[in-house]
């Protein structure tokens, strides 16, 4: 009896401060966020690292594209990948190290438009930006469609260093 007695005066003290219940669902949550973040603060460091060795003319604001969840992939002068960022996984399947040294055609097919490769590999050929949405395919097969938004990169001398291209999926 009086152990019951106790767990009823527990309850009613209990019932009049405030507690903030944060359910386990919220840490999962941020702790993700924070893994990402990390992710993306890698990702801008290793951007930064190829800014510095290849002298680019222009500098990207490459956190900013990361943490919007835009999947960054840098070629060579030959489009061969270089440089794929750790949110790729979450676009297609793939991890970094599994496109790099592969040209990004690795991720078209059958539904890919021929045009708008045809519009992309123009653009590329004549070192000139471009924006396309394009089908591509995941690593399982499926498909989705892609914003990607591409640049060359020249160094300070106005020599072609790089291809860089943001990409995200859109409806």
């Amino acid at each position: 009896m009086e152990l019951f007695e106790y767990e009823k005066a527990v309850s009613r003290y209990l019932k009049t401060i405030i507690r903030t219940k944060m359910p386990l669902a919220t840490w999962d949550f941020y702790g993700n966020y924070f893994s990402d973040l990390k992710k993306s603060g890698s990702d801008t460091a290793l951007l930064k690292k190829f800014e510095v060795k290849n002298n680019w003319k222009s500098s990207w604001d490459v956190s900013k594209e990361l943490q919007s969840q835009t999947v960054i992939v840098l070629t060579d002068v030959n489009l061969k990948i270089i440089f794929a960022s750790k949110n790729m996984i979450y676009l297609n399947g793939y991890k970094p190290d599994e496109v790099i040294g592969y040209h990004p055609k690795m991720f078209q097919g059958p539904a890919t438009n021929s045009s708008t490769s045809k519009s992309i590999g123009e653009a590329v050929k004549n070192q000139l930006p471009f924006s396309e949405v394009v089908i591509n395919y995941c690593k399982d097969g499926l498909l989705y469609k892609c914003e990607i938004k591409g640049y060359p990169i020249f160094d300070t001398s106005g020599k072609l260093r790089n291809f860089i291209a943001f990409e995200k999926m859109v409806a």
